[in-house]
């Protein structure tokens, strides 16, 4: 499975700093990554949903860690290379304009 889309679009937060939106095989798209910068530094959440206790469950997540390293590293350097972008002054990309 290769990753053959990122697209990356940043927060004004303060720890959460983007959401991604990553397709794999030009044919499954998986929406709602979280680009959050913990205490070591950024780390990459998997999409979730909260339940009736108020804890959180992902809906989807690679299952080894080497896959979740791959997606994670791919991801930061995607986050990076726009964050760059933008401090370059071009425009922010918005979820509304895919």
């Amino acid at each position: 499975m290769e990753i053959t889309e990122i697209r990356v679009f940043l927060a004004e937060e303060d720890r959460l700093k983007a959401y991604v939106t990553i397709t794999f095989d030009n044919c499954f798209v998986v929406r709602d990554l979280k680009v959050i910068r913990g205490n070591s530094g950024l780390f990459v959440a998997m999409p979730s949903k909260k339940k009736k206790d108020g804890s959180y469950k992902d809906i989807a997540h690679p299952i080894n860690s080497d896959f979740r390293k791959s997606i994670e590293d791919k991801i930061i350097a995607a986050f990076n290379d726009e964050s760059k972008m933008v401090e370059a002054g071009f425009p922010v990309k918005k979820e509304d304009d895919y």
